[in-house]
């Protein structure tokens, strides 16, 4: 099977490690992994600060970018979720409305994609540690996905996967909302930290690299001896 790999631009600048592990954890599984050297950003950054046309441009490119009969995979669920939900309504009425129809058809976060279409639960990765899944918003509410992840970590060897009270609560990023309303940013990753610990984790691990960040910026700020890891770092390991 082909697949397009979608590596979003704050995975990209940021964390390629991520975008690395993805792109082995695809090849163990023996796809046919196509990474476009030019792809960029889907436009959920801009379309998110307000600036519709600025977004509506980038996005265009990733249309052009994706376009086909593969599925397009990605490291993250917010992502996915701008494509599905966002991008449709950004270009439609134009002589995008078919590629963006078609496209935001094929995108899948990668735990969705490995449980979903591939009918995989266990990849034959090993981790050793307590951890506890954060349910990103993008993922969760835009997506739906909450059963996919949690299905792969409990396969993983030597992985104990702690729910925590909190999963579902949002971790106070949001893009430009933890800049806009720091405080309650703030507490909001609070609340998400105390449920972790309360839950016996040593580690969070979700989806969206935007909130581990997030999270993890707090974690450091306060001390505490949580780490935060991509569900596709958990999974490639000891592969």
């Amino acid at each position: 099977m082909k697949i397009k790999l979608f590596i979003p631009c704050f995975v990209d600048q940021l964390y390629p490690e991520i975008g690395i592990a993805t792109y082995k954890l695809l090849k163990k599984l023996g796809l046919d992994v196509i990474y476009n050297e030019e792809q960029t950003c889907c436009g959920q950054p801009a379309y998110n600060a307000g600036f519709l046309d600025e977004s509506a441009s980038v996005c265009k490119k990733f249309m052009d970018d994706f376009d086909g009969e593969d599925y397009i995979v990605s490291p993250s669920g917010s992502c996915t979720g701008f494509i599905r939900s966002s991008a449709p309504e950004l270009l439609q009425n134009g002589i995008y409305d078919t590629k963006v129809k078609r496209v935001s058809k094929k995108i899948y976060e990668i735990s969705e994609f490995l449980v979903d279409i591939l009918k995989i639960n266990d990849v034959g990765a090993s981790f050793y540690g307590k951890a506890t899944y954060h349910d990103a918003c993008g993922a969760l509410r835009e997506c739906g996905i909450k059963t996919a992840p949690r299905t792969l970590l409990k396969h993983v060897k030597g992985l104990e996967l702690l729910e925590m009270k909190e999963a579902e609560t949002c971790c106070g990023f949001g893009g430009t909302f933890a800049v806009k309303y720091e405080p309650i940013s703030i507490g909001m990753a609070q609340t998400k930290i105390n449920s972790a610990l309360a839950a016996g984790a040593d580690y969070i691990i979700s989806t969206d690299i935007s909130c581990l960040m997030h999270i993890d910026g707090h974690i450091k700020h306060s001390g505490h001896k949580l780490k935060t890891m991509h569900i596709a770092e958990i999974l490639a390991e000891g592969l």
